[in-house]
Order: C-alpha cells, then sequence, then structure tokens
C-alpha cells in the first residue's frame, strides 16, 4: 500500500504511562499537534495509517457463524462416522446422513446469520460521538474515528474516548473502577504525574472507557483502540461478549442433556455389541441416537427469536443497542426512574414568584431569576436551546417578554452543580455598583442567608411543597468591587423569595404502574426534587410509598445500611448523580435486576452504574450515549411492552427446550429399548436424523408464537430440575404409545422391517408434532391459549410431509416401505388418546408444589461483574468492519507499566 503524504514531522510514538509524566505541551509538541487540535486531512491520514478507534467489530461474517454450526463434536463425529460409512460400501446410509447434516446445518447458519445481520443493523444505527477540535474548529465525530493528536472536549457523564493527556480541568473527577476495581472516583489535574506512579495515581490523564463523574475538561488523544490501557484488556476478554444469565443457562442445560446422551449412547452401544451387531452400524446408530435426543437447532431458535423480538420492538418505539438487551429488558425486576416525563407530564411551566423579602416585587423577582442564567440573556430570549426546563420555563413565562437583557452587564458566572445546587452570577445594572445574584434549591440557597429570612418564609415554602409545586429561591446581595466570584463569595445572602413551577401528573401514568407491577418490577424514584414534591406526585397518583431517602440521608450511610434502606425505600430525593449511581449500584448486589431510567446529563453515572440503562430519544446526548436502550416515548407503558418482549422470547425459548427434550428422550428411550429386544434396527441412523430435523425445522416457527399473559407476569430464570422432572415425566409417556405403536405393527401388521420403520417414523412425527399443542401453555390449548397461525401452518406441514415420505419416490432411498390403510386409522386413535392422556399428566404436574417458580438463593444473585461491565463498554468503540483495529502491530507495546491488576 502506498505511503501516504505526511505534512510536517512524523509524529513519535507515545505511550500514555509516558505522557503522563512529560508537560502537557512537549505531549502535543511529540504527537505533532497543539491547542488547535490536528487538520481535517492529518486526522484521516492518521486514520488510515492507525486505523480506527475500536476494539470490536459488529460486522455479521459468515464463516463465524458457519464455524459455530460445525463446532459441535456430535456433527463432527457424525460426519467421520458418515465417511467410515462411505468407506466401508454403505453409500446409501452415508449419503442419507450427508444431506440430513447439510440441511441441518444450513437451517441453523440460515438463521444464526440473519439474526446476526439484523444485530449488525441495529449496532450501526446507534454512533457514539464526541466533541473534537479540528482545524481549530470543536465539531462532533464518531469514537472510532478519534486518532492521537486530537483534542477532545468533555463535561460530566461522558464515556472517555481514548487514552488522553490532560490540557485543561475544571474540578474534574472520574470514574476508573472500571480499570482498577476501586469505586472512589479520582481528582484529575494536568500537571505531570510522580514518575513511575502506578495506574491508578496518573492523575494527569484520562482512560478509554472511564467516566467523568464531575467537572469538565480538555484532553489531548495519546493511544486508541488496542493501544489504550480499556482496548488491550477488552481484546484479552475475546471478541465474543461475556455469556449473559440467560446464555449461562443454556450451558447447564447443555450440560444436562450431554449427560444424558452420553449415557444412553453408551449402553445403546454396548449392548449392540454384546449382540454382535456389526460394530459400524452399531456406531452410527448410537451417535444417530445422541444427535436425536439434542435439540440442535436451539441456537437458531435463540438468535431467530432475539431478532424476532428486536423488529417487534422497533414496532412499539422501542430502540435496543444490542440483541442481549432483550434479555436484560425481560430480567428486570427493580426500576429507577425519575418522575419528570415519566410520573409527570415532563412540560414544566412557570406559574408565579413568591417575593419574601420587603421592598421586591414580583416582576423584579422574576427578573433575578433569569438574570442566574448560566446561557447568554439574548441568546436565552431568542432560543431555549442549551437550557434547563426550570431556566427554559422562566424564559417562555409572560413577563420574559419585558426583560431588557442590554440593561444588564454580567461579569462572572459559577455554573450549576449537583453538590452545590445552584448558579451564581455576578451582574451590573446599567452601570451600577455589581450585585451578586444566587439561584438554586431552596434548602441550599436559605442556608446562604443566616438570619436574615422573615418570619413566614418557612411556611411559605411548605405550602409550595404540600401544593407538588417544584420551588426555586432566589437570593442577592450587594458585590461592589467584585469582577469575579467563586463559591466561597456565596455567603451574606438576602433571600429575595422563591419562582414556582408546575409539572403536572400524567394521566396515562396510574395505568404504566400497573402494568409495571403486574410485571412484578418494582419502581422507585429517583429525583432532584425536594421529598414532598415527589411524595405529593406519587400520592396523586395512588402509589404505595414504601418510605423516602433523601441525599443528606443517603451520605451518612455505609455501603450495607444503604443497602438495607435502599430495598425499603420507594423515593430517594434530593440525590446527586453520584449517589444516584451508589444506589443504583447497591441495589445490583443485593441480587436484583437493575434497569435505570433518564434523561439528563446527571442521569448517565446511574445509566452506567445499571444492569439495563434506558433513555428516551428526547434526552441529552450523553444520557442517550450511555443507555442500552432508547424509548421513542418517555412512557412507561412503552417499556413495559419492551420488558414483555424480552419475556415473550424467554417463554417460547423454554417451550422449544421442554418440547424437544421431553419427546426426544421419549423416542430416543424407544429407540434404545427396540434396538436390543428386535432383531432389526428399529430405526436407521438417517432416518432418525431426517426425523429429528423435521421436528426442529417446524419449531422454527416458535419464536412468532403467542405466549400466556401468565407467563409474563415475572422474570423467568432457567429451572434445570424442572426440565429434568418434565423430561422424565413426558419422555416416557411418549415410550408407551412408541412401544404400543411397535406392538401394532409387529402383531397386528406382521410389519417386515421397512413397514416397521415407516409406521414408528410417521407415528412418532405426528405425536411428538402435535404435542407441541398441548405442551406449549399450561392452559387448555386451542380453547385458552391459541397458537400463532405460522406455528400451527408449520406443525401441520411437518406432520404431512411425515406421512407422505413412506409413499414418495425417496422412500427406498430412506429405507421405507408403504404401510397399509388400516394403520392410519390406529394412528388417529393412538394420536387422540396420547394428546388426552398428556393433557391430564401436564395438569397434574403443574399442580405439585414442586413445579411452582421459586428461585434460590443462589441463582438470584447477579453474575454480571467486572468482565460483564467492561465487554458492555467496549461494545461503543465498534466498526462495522473487521481489519486491523483488533490486532494492529504494536497494539500490545508499552502497557507494562502501570497494569492493573
Amino acid at each position: 500500500m502506498r505511503e501516504l503524504e505526511v505534512r510536517g514531522p512524523r509524529p513519535l510514538p507515545l505511550v500514555i504511562s509516558d505522557a503522563a509524566h512529560l508537560p502537557a505541551e512537549e505531549v502535543a509538541a511529540r504527537l505533532g499537534s497543539g491547542a488547535g487540535g490536528l487538520t481535517r486531512s492529518e486526522a484521516a491520514r492518521r486514520l488510515a495509517e492507525l486505523g480506527p478507534n475500536a476494539v470490536r467489530t459488529h460486522q455479521a461474517s459468515g464463516w463465524s457463524v458457519l464455524g459455530r454450526q460445525l463446532r459441535s463434536p456430535i456433527l463432527l463425529l457424525l460426519l467421520i462416522t458418515a465417511g467410515l460409512s462411505l468407506f466401508l460400501g454403505d453409500a446409501t446410509n452415508a449419503i442419507v446422513i450427508g444431506v440430513i447434516l447439510l440441511v441441518s446445518v444450513g437451517l441453523g447458519f440460515s438463521n444464526e446469520f440473519r439474526a446476526e445481520r439484523a444485530a449488525e443493523a441495529l449496532h450501526s444505527r446507534v454512533t457514539h460521538r464526541a466533541v473534537v477540535v479540528r482545524d481549530g474548529n470543536p465539531g462532533e465525530a464518531d469514537v472510532t474515528a478519534l486518532v492521537p493528536g486530537d483534542v477532545v472536549h468533555l463535561a460530566i457523564g461522558a464515556i472517555i474516548p481514548a487514552d488522553m493527556r490532560l490540557l485543561t480541568a475544571k474540578d474534574l473527577l472520574c470514574d476508573e473502577s472500571i480499570l482498577t476495581g476501586e469505586s472512589m472516583p479520582v481528582g484529575k489535574d494536568p500537571a505531570p504525574a510522580p514518575a513511575a506512579a502506578a495506574l491508578g495515581d496518573l492523575t494527569s490523564c484520562l482512560f478509554m472507557g472511564t467516566v467523568v463523574q464531575a467537572g469538565n475538561c480538555v484532553g489531548m488523544v495519546v493511544a486508541t483502540g488496542g493501544r489504550a490501557e480499556f482496548g488491550r484488556i477488552a481484546l484479552g476478554l475475546g471478541e465474543r461478549q461475556p455469556q449473559t444469565e440467560f446464555q449461562l443457562g443454556l450451558q447447564r442445560f447443555s450440560y444436562l442433556l450431554l449427560q444424558v446422551a452420553i449415557g444412553l449412547t453408551s449402553l445403546i452401544f454396548i449392548a449392540n455389541l454384546v449382540l454382535q451387531r456389526p460394530v459400524i452400524e452399531s456406531l452410527l446408530f448410537s451417535l444417530a441416537i445422541a444427535v436425536g435426543i439434542t435439540p440442535q437447532l436451539l441456537p437458531a431458535i435463540v438468535s431467530s427469536s432475539l431478532a424476532t423480538g428486536t423488529r417487534q420492538l422497533a414496532k412499539r418505539k422501542v430502540l435496543v443497542k444490542r440483541l442481549v438487551c432483550i434479555e436484560d429488558l425481560g430480567d428486570m425486576d427493580i426500576l429507577v426512574t425519575d418522575k419528570t416525563g415519566t410520573l409527570t407530564e415532563g412540560r414544566i411551566s412557570f406559574t408565579a414568584a413568591l417575593p419574601a423579602a420587603p421592598g421586591i416585587s414580583a416582576p423584579q423577582l422574576l427578573t433575578l431569576g433569569l438574570l442566574a442564567t448560566e446561557a447568554d440573556y439574548a441568546e436565552s430570549q431568542r432560543s431555549l436551546v442549551g437550557l434547563n426546563p426550570l431556566d427554559a420555563a422562566l424564559w417562555t413565562s409572560a413577563g420574559a417578554a419585558a426583560f431588557q437583557p442590554a440593561r444588564y452587564n454580567r461579569l462572572d458566572v459559577i455554573d450549576f452543580d449537583h453538590l452545590r445546587r445552584r448558579t451564581s452570577v455576578l451582574v451590573s445594572d446599567a452601570g451600577a455598583a455589581a450585585r451578586l445574584i444566587t439561584k438554586g434549591s431552596p434548602e441550599d440557597v436559605l442556608a446562604l442567608c443566616g438570619d436574615t429570612i422573615a418570619a413566614g418564609v418557612q411556611a411559605m415554602l411548605d405550602e409550595q411543597f404540600d401544593a407538588g409545586s417544584r420551588v426555586v429561591a432566589v437570593a442577592t446581595r450587594d458585590a461592589d468591587g467584585l469582577t469575579e466570584i467563586g463559591p466561597a463569595d456565596e455567603k451574606d445572602l438576602v433571600l429575595a423569595g422563591f419562582l414556582i413551577f408546575l409539572d403536572r401528573p400524567k394521566s396515562t401514568a396510574r395505568t404504566s404502574l400497573d402494568r409495571l407491577a403486574d410485571l412484578g418490577i418494582t419502581v422507585k424514584i429517583a429525583t432532584g426534587d425536594n421529598a414532598r414534591v415527589a411524595e405529593k406526585v406519587c400520592d396523586e397518583l395512588g402509589v404505595f410509598s414504601g418510605g423516602t431517602l433523601t441525599g443528606t440521608a443517603v451520605e451518612t450511610m455505609s455501603d450495607p445500611e444503604l443497602a438495607a434502606a435502599a430495598r425499603e425505600a420507594s423515593i430517594f430525593a434530593r440525590v446527586s448523580p453520584e449517589q444516584k449511581a451508589r444506589i443504583i449500584r447497591l441495589l445490583r448486589q443485593s441480587g436484583g435486576s437493575v434497569g435505570f431510567m433518564g434523561d439528563g446529563v446527571n442521569d448517565a453515572l446511574a445509566l452506567h452504574a445499571a444492569d439495563i440503562g434506558i433513555s428516551v430519544d428526547s434526552a441529552t446526548d450523553v444520557a442517550k450515549d450511555a443507555a442500552d436502550v432508547v424509548l421513542l416515548d418517555k412512557d412507561l407503558g412503552v417499556l413495559a411492552e419492551g420488558v414483555m418482549e424480552g419475556r415473550r422470547i424467554f417463554a417460547n425459548t423454554i417451550k422449544y427446550v421442554l418440547m424437544g427434550t421431553s419427546s426426544n428422550f421419549g423416542n430416543m428411550f424407544s429407540a434404545a429399548t427396540a434396538s436390543v429386544a428386535l432383531s432389526f434396527l428399529p430405526m436407521l441412523p438417517g432416518q432418525i436424523l431426517l426425523n429429528n430435523l423435521l421436528y426442529d425445522a417446524g419449531q422454527l416457527a416458535i419464536p412468532g408464537d403467542r405466549v400466556d399473559k401468565e407467563q409474563l407476569l415475572a422474570p423467568s430464570h432457567w429451572d434445570i430440575g424442572f426440565i429434568r422432572r418434565f423430561m422424565f415425566l413426558f419422555g416416557p409417556i411418549s415410550s408407551l404409545f412408541d412401544f404400543a405403536t411397535f406392538a401394532l405393527m409387529l402383531y397386528v401388521f406382521d410389519a417386515v422391517p421397512g413397514e416397521f420403520r415407516a409406521g414408528w417414523f410417521i407415528e412418532s412425527i405426528v405425536t411428538q408434532t402435535l404435542i407441541i399443542f398441548v405442551i406449549r401453555t399450561r392452559r387448555v390449548p386451542f380453547y385458552r391459549s391459541r397458537p400463532s397461525a405460522g406455528l400451527i401452518g408449520a406443525s401441520l406441514a411437518v406432520v404431512a410431509l411425515g406421512v407422505y415420505l413412506p409413499f414418495s419416490p425417496l422412500a427406498g432411498v430412506l429405507g421405507f416401505d408403504p404401510l397399509p390403510v388400516p394403520f392410519f386409522l390406529a394412528l388417529l386413535g393412538m394420536a387422540a388418546i396420547y394428546l388426552v392422556l398428556v393433557e391430564f399428566a401436564k395438569l397434574w404436574f403443574y399442580s405439585r408444589a414442586a413445579q411452582q417458580p421459586v428461585l434460590p438463593p443462589s441463582e438470584g444473585l447477579r453474575r454480571r461483574g467486572r468482565t460483564h461491565h467492561i465487554a458492555r463498554r467496549a461494545a461503543r468503540f465498534s466498526t462495522a468492519t473487521h481489519g486491523h483495529m483488533l490486532h494492529h502491530p504494536g497494539s500490545r507495546r508499552g502497557h507494562s507499566a502501570g497494569r492493573p491488576q
């Protein structure tokens, strides 16, 4: 490849541990950059040379999917034995097995590849952006397009997109727990760090994947992709995501099947050898039994279910960023959410200005409130872009039209932060002496007013809180001689009054809360509002409250104390972003699967901390960036639809597992018994595989099947004991009718081997396919639980094909002989009796206490540790191409210093 032209000196390679000890100016020089960043052409050149800032690829790879299909040891053994069969002269059986394996692998491949393509399209719709300075101008760029030398602006809640050297910082704290395991935030400063400092002590640097917990900064990118510390760890985990609870359950289920298959096939093989049957024939039959007992298309069913779920969620206005998020959504049993826009309409309106000091009128108080705005006065009067909802409500009020921005000269401002919970400005009016104006939460502003508060102010405030109003206090003092201000100047204030806002409860909130409660989800409110305001809203909606915790109380509690209190409390009021994230973390540790729903910058930390982060399309970019699920409508009802879809996928997967294991176990047990008792094999290996393939193909309609309401009322979890009990009850029932068929064929129809095999093949296909409609529900089938049209059609098509094959031109190749008409009359009678017997067995089975869904304590604890969160965060650094970003030469270079242990 032709070397691209380089403008200026070629930047020297630099690792973050070295950059931490150098002055910022020297780092910039080494990287061939400066405060104005790179030029666009130079950034493009470096991107082409170094590759994208990525550690994952979400491109669907057909070869990878095919490799996973062929990785099954049983399939490999069958390929080997088919080859041996061909080598020893049994060409027909080898061809039959080969064709069936080809179709089986093809079905699995097509479904899983379609699911991966759906995941790729889904991931490509989601972009993660950063504010980057190029050609001297700040603008947005995709995080995967960042290169060493880029200058990036970051604010609270942002995930740091690369390893960076700080240039400037203001009150900067970073959560580096994903790298170091330390839960306490780390203060950052542009001053060079001491030499030989460990990773956690490199205070002059920011690390990819960590989170800005407070403050803002400007940094220069030093290392990207696999060269970054986070990238190196993420690459070490491999390309695939760590296993979810759902996948771990599948794994435990596979172990159960493996145990049963090994035991059954070993006994069959030994028994056939003792009976002096041909070794190859016995081996082929034993391996066919092993495949027959295994639901071969389970991965395809799961993938197809997830892909179907994604499409259904999109119709319900729920966008999931990754397929696995659907499982997490269905698993959720605790939801923590802000009340604004979820319980309330989210349209905050300014209702009144209540003066609390003599000589101040309501219009004057409103003017003070407008002055204490972070944004430019003239811009705020024209546009609400960038304003918080309360300020936006002030500027759209009727009184704001009379405000004259040209009269005022703002000298300095202290921006709002979630520790102080207030904004202060230093402003002069038409050349008069400067005044300090502070606007913020009443509790914090009143604390700065000392003894100047007039009598009756607290009663006035309590009245507004009790009415459910949101209240902002305004206080002021003379500041003659000051040209700039800091937090220390916020003192000796005089209360001017209160600005009153109203956000009415949403009319649909009560219904949405009821739906979530019906789904077994406990809803908790986390808000920056006063406790009484939140309690008033909940009271108006008829929501039962388990108590309220304030931010002040949270601050004084130890982790064990807060964990216990958080489980009981329903409302967390006046909580900071850090406190929200701490509450989420402790709720997760207590065993719940916790979702957090938020839309503001102050929600980003909690969104990162939750098992499932949920935001809305109208949210801030930082909140949407941090979320796993984005709702196109900020409505808890839409969220309930998403939860139901996640649970529907699990329920349909379990249907397939129960139906497949019970019928397959019964059939293979029958085959094993008959192979010993008969002088010939009851079914040829190819016929067993064909039977299993036809049955599994019919089950591909399960992802679109209806699910009974009661199956959606609580999160479902894998219960291997339940599956084992189900298999060992319904499997033998299936075998009873197989034995009845054997007797019918031998003693009534005096069948030869070809007729015997055809008769059992048809009976097996008919009974195990029709039994789907009984087993798929705990209710009375058809009458109280209707299957989907797709499942009915697929099942009837499989039955028709199974009945046709012994009469088709392929019958001779497959080893079938035609059957007499009376056999089919007997088959109808046996099938009817079988369905009735299974229905009674099902009623008895589910009536027993052992079958009630009880989650063992050991199963209730989340297994989502540090590895899970690293892989989840790594998904944001992902491109749609395979390439050298994953294995670039030198990507491991320079990581010996300060490695996290």
